[in-house]
């Protein structure tokens, strides 16, 4: 606790003598599996949608792992759109810069488009590496 916090601290104890001092020094809690699951789904991990392997699964990240998804909303006038995961999750943000295969007049909602995940140049996430997905064989 810094001297602010104590000063606040103390002119508090004055209105409310039954306060107590916060210990410094507080057990963490006990998370559940579900707690951390929770946790995982949060912003600050990015592995389960970037395609990122743990060290302990066996398996070795060669680098990005590509995914299948379909456009949501595609503005052609300012060249961006979204696309939605085939496994779920949060739509990607995807520029027209990106797209590495394929004519952009063809991405309407319902394109389906093979992509990477990777970072904008904010740093948020976003697609990289988009190809228009070949159409289906009937």
């Amino acid at each position: 606790m810094n001297a602010r916090a104590k000063r606040l601290f103390e002119e508090a104890r004055k209105r409310n003598p039954d306060l107590k001092m916060p210990s410094e020094t507080a057990p963490a809690p006990e998370l559940s599996d579900e707690d951390l699951a929770l946790i995982k789904q949060g912003v600050g991990d990015k592995s389960s949608r970037s395609g990122g392997q743990t060290a302990g699964d066996g398996s070795a990240a060669d680098g990005p792992r590509e995914q299948i998804g379909s456009v949501v909303t595609y503005f052609e006038a300012k060249g961006f759109g979204f696309l939605r995961p085939d496994d779920g999750g949060r739509d990607v943000f995807f520029h027209v810069s990106r797209l590495a295969e394929g004519d952009p007049t063809t991405l309407k909602a319902g394109t389906r488009l093979h992509y990477e995940l990777g970072m904008d140049r904010t740093g948020k996430l976003a697609a990289s590496s988009v190809r228009i997905a070949p159409p289906a064989e009937s």
